[in-house]
């Protein structure tokens, strides 16, 4: 049988037990014991009834007990699905409904959240509730199925397993234009080809010490995770407190010695801006590798000069394309601050096209529309064939009726040098700090609003920085004068802190074009204009067209 992603884990027990494969908070745990405790909670979810298949929601922190709940999931043939903790109750609850999961996996941390999911019908009949620690003590026990006493009882073999590497592995849910979260689904052989590409050119080992920094129900946590089993090496999983100040993560890449650091790039940005790296600093750090946003030239040459003995990576690919889909070494500090960085060429087994609306190749320079496919390709959105069907199209250029590409929703140029370049979006769709945004999302929250009669959601750029501000205007109903608090406080139900707005305008009335759609380009330069003359302070005036930036901006660090 091929390999599936829990059979990386037992590979690694059975050839190497003692070696220490997760470090948290100072507390390292070995192969051997990641192996065994994944196998006791893979038994109980089986004899709690779990079936091939099922959805295991995982409401906890990041932590090794998360890790153990992933293997275990998979060993009990299931799908897990992480969630954020963070998000508030209503988003949460739209995913769990989403999934239609059949365990939630719950621990101490989580517990009260968890208290409110079941008071808002978010967990009940048929739905059960496990444990990862003794935070069933804090919890009525009637919805729990089984306790973490009850999981070390059993054996330490591991259970039957039926999984396929085609089958699902996981799901990650992200922004949704419709305000219904998309689940993408990604299978055992989607994850393995990655890390295996990975693994030979990154030139990964045993001996690797790699960081453990983004969220779980992040992508980028995925190759962390998976890929440092692979490879036998240690991941070192980073607490969020310690991912909020840029010194901080300068001291965890220092103390823990790491040899390899992924992250977004508004965090390398961040330490970068605040100065938190050292001339020759970092001694053990071998590479430095990004995804999920264009790094600012700039912030990139006052990386590579301090740290000259560093091999620097982009990687590129939205979730639907597990982890990325290419890949550019960085082999030169750029001379020019404006000097574009390509996102390079497909990894082994990826496809990447840049074509016109016929879905024609664009001469090289040309911008056009970039598609991805290949062995990393996803199957799809959970439970939603007519999005799956909208963007994963079949793939013109293949004879195999079953190849697809996906439509990323950004556009691309082919290089006179045949690398591919971005260029930006060419949807509602946004990248900020890391996290994939649909401002169709933050504008359906907005007209669910009570008092909201109109709104719109535009995003206008920070000057010397690749991120974005995002700005709403709305229009009260006649009658009511909504101030952006009360907004926000509304919003705080339903949307996670990094998607809401930073500015706001209240208007009249929303500008309208020719063909009687919202003026978004005039929008976006009202905000512009407001925030050039506010100096991007607060303003408070009495105007018909009021403006505020928020004084807590989102932020991927958690």
């Amino acid at each position: 049988m091929k390999q599936r992603l829990h059979d990386l884990l037992t590979i690694q027990a059975d050839r190497r037990p003692d070696a220490v494969a997760a470090v948290f908070q100072d507390v390292p745990t070995s192969y051997s014991a990641l192996e065994q405790m994944s196998n006791r909670l893979g038994r109980a979810l089986q004899g709690a009834g779990c079936i091939k298949s099922d959805r295991i929601a995982l409401l906890l922190t990041k932590s090794t007990r998360a890790l153990v709940a992933m293997f275990a999931s998979l060993k009990a043939d299931c799908i897990y699905v992480p969630i954020d903790t963070t998000s508030p109750i209503a988003r949460i609850q739209r995913i769990l409904q989403k999934c239609e999961c059949r365990c939630v996996l719950a621990e101490k941390a989580t517990a009260a959240l968890l208290n409110e999911l079941i008071a808002h019908g978010a967990v009940c009949d048929p739905v059960f509730v496990g444990w990862v620690d003794e935070g069933a003590t804090l919890l009525n026990k009637a919805r729990s199925q089984f306790t973490w006493s009850d999981v070390q009882s059993l054996p330490d073999r591991a259970p039957d397993s039926l999984a396929q590497p085609n089958d699902p592995a996981h799901i990650l849910f992200t922004s949704g234009s419709t305000g219904i979260p998309k689940g993408v689904v990604i299978t055992h052989a989607n994850v393995i080809h990655f890390v295996r590409w990975a693994g030979v050119y990154f030139k990964m080992s045993s001996e690797d010490r790699i960081s453990g920094h983004p969220p779980l129900h992040f992508d980028l946590s995925t190759f962390d995770i998976y890929g440092t089993i692979a490879a036998g090496a240690q991941i070192h999983l980073m607490t969020p407190e310690t991912s909020l100040l840029p010194h901080k993560l300068a001291d965890f890449i220092r103390e823990r010695e790491l040899t390899q650091w992924f992250s977004v790039p508004w965090v390398l940005q961040q330490m970068a801006k605040f100065d938190a790296v050292r001339q020759g600093d970092f001694p053990a750090l071998k590479r430095l590798l990004w995804c999920g946003e264009r790094f600012p030239t700039p912030a990139l040459i006052y990386w590579m000069k301090r740290l000259p003995n560093v091999t620097f990576d982009n990687l590129y690919g939205p979730t639907e394309a597990t982890i990325a889909s290419s890949y550019h070494r960085v082999d030169q500090c750029p001379e020019d601050e404006s000097a574009e960085i390509p996102i390079g060429l497909p990894c082994k087994g990826e496809l990447m096209l840049v074509l016109d609306e016929q879905l024609r190749p664009v001469r090289p320079g040309e911008p056009g529309d970039l598609y991805i496919g290949g062995v990393g390709l996803s199957p799809g959105y959970w439970n939603d064939p007519d999005r799956t069907r909208e963007v994963f199209r079949p793939n013109p250029y293949s004879s195999n009726p079953s190849d697809r590409i996906y439509n990323t929703g950004d556009l691309a140029r082919i290089g006179a040098d045949g690398l591919v370049y971005l260029i930006g979006r060419s949807d509602s769709q946004i990248k900020s700090r890391g996290y994939r945004i649909e401002l169709g999302e933050i504008e359906a929250a907005m007209h669910a609003v009570p008092g909201v009669q109109d709104a719109a959601v535009v995003v206008i750029g920070v000057e010397g920085s690749e991120d974005k501000t995002i700005c709403c205007a709305y229009v009260s109903r006649p009658g009511l004068d909504l101030s952006p608090l009360a907004l926000k406080r509304h919003l705080t139900a339903t949307l996670p802190r990094y998607m809401m707005p930073q500015r706001w305008m209240a208007l009249e009335q929303l500008p309208r074009n020719a063909n009687g759609k919202t003026d978004r380009p005039s929008l976006r330069q009202q905000f512009e204009k407001e925030a050039s003359l506010a100096g991007q302070e607060m303003d408070c005036g009495p105007r018909s067209t009021r403006t505020e930036l928020s004084s807590n901006p989102p932020s991927l660090v958690q």
